[in-house]
């Protein structure tokens, strides 16, 4: 792994364990859009797996090929955050429909369904869920990650206290889970499954009998009402 000179042969650490970084990649992108490339997820971990090497502390009691997958999955979470996921008209009309979403609720004493939102919204229920699979792209990623992913506000419209508030509503468990579980029972079973079984996109449409644009559409519409819900309690 060293040179003649004692300093790391990039070449050989690649080999030894790019195995690994392309093991990760494969499972990240199944839960994400289609639009997200293998080899970008790739060329993001191999960055982690170098940056790995460069950190390792052997004292610290981890061996280095868990200090090497920790690193590898952020830096592969790292680069989908810095992607440009939504333009900023989606983004405003994300926000539309979480606040669709709380006061209907308020005013319902319920879940708001699709129709009603929609019309709430002003607009046909297809333009709707067109909006939900818009939005969705940024939200398909692990949990930890979706309110940073996700829920960003567009700069010209900026909250800086929102994403950190949904972080810490997403941080506490009790808050947390009474949310899932006022969510509709499909979206909850969604939920369960894409986040706790770690089925992908086409696995829960088998479960559900949807296709896998209406899966997206039900997840969007899931973290939607979540989001509107911890920032609202």
């Amino acid at each position: 792994m060293y040179t003649a000179k004692g300093k790391v042969d990039q070449g050989s650490l690649l080999d030894q364990y790019l195995p690994m970084v392309r093991r990760q990649a494969l499972a990240l992108q199944v839960r994400l859009p289609a639009s997200v490339d293998l080899d970008d997820l790739i060329q993001a971990g191999a960055v982690g797996l170098l940056d790995a090497f460069n950190r390792y502390d052997a004292s610290a009691g981890a061996t280095f090929a868990t200090f090497a997958s920790q690193r590898i999955r952020g830096a592969m979470l790292d680069e989908l955050r810095t992607r440009d996921w939504l333009p900023r008209s989606v983004r405003r009309q994300a926000r539309a429909m979480e606040e669709s979403h709380r006061r209907l609720a308020q005013q319902l004493g319920r879940a708001p369904d699709e129709r009603e939102i929609a019309d709430d919204l002003g607009m046909p229920l297809v333009e709707y869920q067109k909006l939900l699979n818009d939005t969705n792209c940024g939200l398909l990623m692990p949990f930890e990650e979706v309110v940073a992913a996700g829920g960003e506000p567009a700069p010209d419209h900026a909250d800086s206290e929102a994403p950190q508030a949904l972080l810490e509503a997403f941080e506490d468990q009790t808050r947390l889970a009474a949310a899932i579980e006022a969510l509709p029972e499909r979206e909850k079973l969604l939920m369960a499954l894409y986040y706790q079984e770690e089925l992908n996109l086409k696995e829960i449409g088998l479960v559900l009998g949807v296709s896998e644009s209406r899966v997206c559409q039900l997840h969007s519409q899931a973290i939607r009402r979540l989001r509107a819900q911890l920032l609202e309690s």
